[in-house]
């Protein structure tokens, strides 16, 4: 799977909380409408500058907080590919994988906001297309990577016949 996109840039210690914030998660079910409301509470209006395929990147404890999955469901549904991280919060981690939405853990610090990745999940090759650095990621193991071919854990235990 090659994923190609702009990158949207965060820091440390993202939370469930400000990928979608407590205010709004309980209006409506709708994660199209929920959508406009993505890191309102630490970048207003984020949800304008996102192309379909772009990625977030942010830095060590990404997804940490609350073990709800509207956090990464908000996230896929916004059009994002993936989410470039030093390190994830366990059940964030988990939930992500759940829905297909892929998290790849490597080094950001060469990341910056704007640069254009092209991200390979198959060997965790990230190429810094805008800075013509290459990153290699922690590979993604054999289990979950056939799970986000899939879109997600109900769609791959459909495909094997387990639903």
């Amino acid at each position: 799977m090659m994923l190609q996109g702009k990158v949207h840039k965060f820091g440390d210690d993202i939370n469930t909380d400000y990928i979608i914030s407590g205010k709004r998660k309980f209006d409506t079910l709708d994660m199209k409408f929920l959508t406009q409301y993505l890191m309102e509470d630490i970048r207003p209006g984020f949800y304008k500058e996102i192309s379909e395929g772009d990625f977030i990147v942010g830095g060590s404890n990404f997804g940490c907080g609350s073990s709800r999955e509207y956090a990464p469901t908000l996230i896929k549904t916004a059009g994002i590919s993936a989410v470039l991280a030093k390190s994830f919060a366990r059940i964030f981690f988990r939930n992500s994988m759940n829905i297909g939405l892929p998290l790849i853990e490597c080094d950001t610090d060469g990341i910056d906001q704007g640069d254009h990745l092209e991200v390979q999940l198959s060997n965790g090759v990230i190429m810094n297309k805008t800075k013509g650095t290459k990153i290699v990621a922690k590979l993604i193991p054999d289990l979950p990577t056939q799970i986000l071919r899939s879109g997600g854990l109900i769609k791959f235990y459909k495909a094997k016949g387990l639903l």
